[in-house]
């Protein structure tokens, strides 16, 4: 695989990250979270590989087959809990302040797996060439930590400049992100 065959790969995989990282910084996380985050996405998105190159194709089809679902349930979840959030603060039952949240490490981690899965079943590609291993999980990982604090920070501007509610428009980021995961994943 040449080295723009794999930033372009990367990007790609990366699309997921800075699209939940837009919902984040349009939903006021602190920076020191959606930092965090970012650094998580990152990990997650160039770990990915390496579990489904070691696992091979002991467990290839079984990554193909199943992670668009398990993508679907998380970020269906996430964006769920989100809406039902902004559901309640709507009708008085919890006044929260959404300007300046701070998310739990639970929910950076599902959001990690969740916009990460993709990548599981990218591993299998470098079986033939594991010479390029190493050196694409580098970039893909570089790649999802710099779109996902770029997408945090526009996420950031557009908040400012447009007065609605984060939760809402966070929640069907995720859920929207999630099923075209499931439907790429089971049609393609």
């Amino acid at each position: 695989m040449d080295t723009l065959s794999l930033i372009f790969l990367a990007i790609g995989l990366a699309m997921d990250c800075f699209s939940v990282s837009i919902a984040q910084g349009i939903q006021g996380t602190k920076f020191r979270s959606a930092l965090l985050m970012a650094v998580l996405f990152g990990a997650f998105q160039g770990g990915m590989p390496l579990i489904s190159y070691y696992a091979g194709s002991l467990f290839a089809a079984f990554f193909t087959r199943w992670s668009p679902w398990i993508a679907l349930v998380l970020l269906c979840l996430i964006g769920g809990k989100m809406l039902w959030e902004a559901y309640k603060e709507r009708s008085g039952q919890e006044n929260a302040d959404t300007g300046n949240s701070t998310l739990g490490i639970g929910t950076m981690l599902l959001l990690s797996i969740a916009t990460s899965i993709d990548a599981l079943s990218i591993g299998v590609l470098f079986i033939p060439v594991p010479e390029v291993l190493w050196r694409a999980v580098a970039v893909i990982a570089c790649t999802s930590t710099f779109f996902s604090v770029i997408g945090y920070a526009l996420g950031k501007s557009l908040g400012k400049h447009f007065p609605f509610n984060a939760n809402i428009i966070g929640g069907i980021i995720l859920i929207i992100i999630g099923i075209k995961i499931c439907i790429e994943g089971v049609l393609l």
